[in-house]
């Protein structure tokens, strides 16, 4: 079995599957979302992280969840108006997602194995946990929900 991310597929916010292999060669980094969350204007920082790197070949992947005290309860498509309304983000959003249990989505439990949380845990703490991954698939650190997106920046140039 590989183990870089491009194995893996998702649904986009439209339903339409996208292979993660059409993100070969570019610097990822990797939410969980929610529209409801205290962390929910990360978005902002997210977007500016997105639009100053995108160029040289950085994506931001938004993966809305509802696992935490349902702070994203809406639908696919409330979700994406709620982003393009209020953020005006420009970097791809998925469909609803589950990161933790027996239904998490198969790319998190990756994730989830490649870069641990403290203490070696593996399970998602929260809304906004970021996974940064390299040009080869890899992945190469997890942020905690509460590291804001400027923070990360500097890694993420390394990278470039």
């Amino acid at each position: 079995m590989s183990h870089d991310i491009y194995q893996f597929s998702a649904k986009d916010s439209s339903g339409e599957t996208i292979e993660l292999a059409s993100y070969k060669n570019k610097v990822m980094l990797i939410v969980n979302t929610a529209s409801d969350c205290g962390f929910t204007p990360q978005y902002e920082g997210l977007q500016t992280l997105y639009q100053k790197h995108q160029a040289q070949g950085f994506e931001v992947l938004a993966f809305p969840c509802n696992q935490f005290k349902q702070q994203e309860k809406g639908s696919n498509e409330d979700i994406k108006q709620f982003c393009d309304l209020r953020f005006n983000i420009t970097f791809p959003l998925f469909g609803k997602i589950e990161v933790n249990g027996d239904n998490s989505h198969p790319l998190f439990t990756f994730l989830k194995s490649q870069a641990p949380g403290l203490l070696g845990s593996t399970g998602i703490k929260w809304n906004f946990t970021k996974f940064l991954v390299n040009k080869e698939g890899n992945v190469i650190k997890r942020y905690a929900p509460t590291t804001k997106p400027a923070a990360i920046e500097a890694d993420i140039e390394k990278l470039l």
